[in-house]
């Protein structure tokens, strides 16, 4: 009972569809997290199960990609993009590390934030134009889904938190190995279900997914001295669109021939 309370507060916390009731419980914090990956295979399914809809349809293309490429901050109800946007205005002022993580703090937006979303929804768009015009391995999205919050509970479980961080209050001594045992096992069993579903190409798509995560962490880990909730949602969105990207150019070589 306690896993499906962990769970249940994992989907109130990372995701924006409306539940019943609240739960709050400290003392399943870490489980949470580690449910994490879980509330990306929902998310996942319902943006996969989108663009199904808006193929059957037969929906002019631009309209399924312009849905398609919001539809999975609008599940999440906006709090990834939330920390990209906080994370960009904040690295990109090259200020001191006191004056980033004061306007990491601010809740204005800067201009940065306001380029860095056009910069986003612009590519995603763009990939997701491809993928749906293409119409191959569209299921290969729910998976990016779930890869890319692995990586994000990984990162909660192992990196240094900065000390403005909620997740440092919460987690307190850190988790156990169980519950990164069990967020490698979902996250890697993702990863094969996207070899067995599109082969090369989907362990491409997740290797890319997977690459991106850990450069954006990388970058802004060194620069902030710790991780937080926006420097998670910044290279959980970085990494998501990177596999996007990868699936769109994937799909395109293996539409004109190019077997993968």
């Amino acid at each position: 009972m306690r896993y499906l309370r962990g769970f249940y507060m994992s989907l109130g916390m990372f995701c924006g569809i409306p539940l019943p009731f609240h739960i709050w419980d400290e003392k399943l914090t870490r489980i949470m997290i580690a449910a994490f990956p879980l509330v990306g295979a929902i998310i996942g399914g319902i943006w996969w199960g989108t663009g199904m809809l808006l193929m059957t349809i037969n929906a002019p293309i631009v309209m399924s990609a312009a849905i398609l490429t919001i539809m999975p901050f609008f599940v999440a109800g906006f709090i990834h993009l939330d920390g990209y946007m906080d994370t960009s205005d904040a690295y990109l002022s090259w200020r001191p590390l006191e004056d980033r993580i004061r306007i990491l703090k601010d809740p204005l937006v800067g201009a940065f934030a306001v380029i860095m979303l056009c910069i986003l929804f612009l590519l995603q768009f763009a990939a997701m134009h491809t993928i749906a015009d293409g119409g191959r391995f569209l299921a290969l999205i729910a998976a990016i889904c779930v890869i890319s919050r692995s990586c994000s509970a990984l990162a909660i479980f192992t990196l240094k938190h900065m000390p403005e961080s909620n997740y440092a209050a919460m987690l307190g001594k850190g988790a156990g190995t169980g519950y990164k045992i069990f967020i490698a096992i979902i996250g890697l069993g993702a990863i094969a279900l996207s070899v067995i579903y599109a082969g090369l190409i989907g362990l491409l798509v997740a290797l890319a997914v997977v690459v991106g995560y850990t450069l954006a962490m990388r970058v802004v880990y060194k620069v902030f001295k710790g991780v937080s909730g926006d420097l998670l949602g910044y290279a959980l969105v970085i990494g998501e669109l990177c596999g996007l990207i990868a699936l769109a150019l994937l799909q395109a070589i293996n539409v004109y021939g190019w077997r993968c």
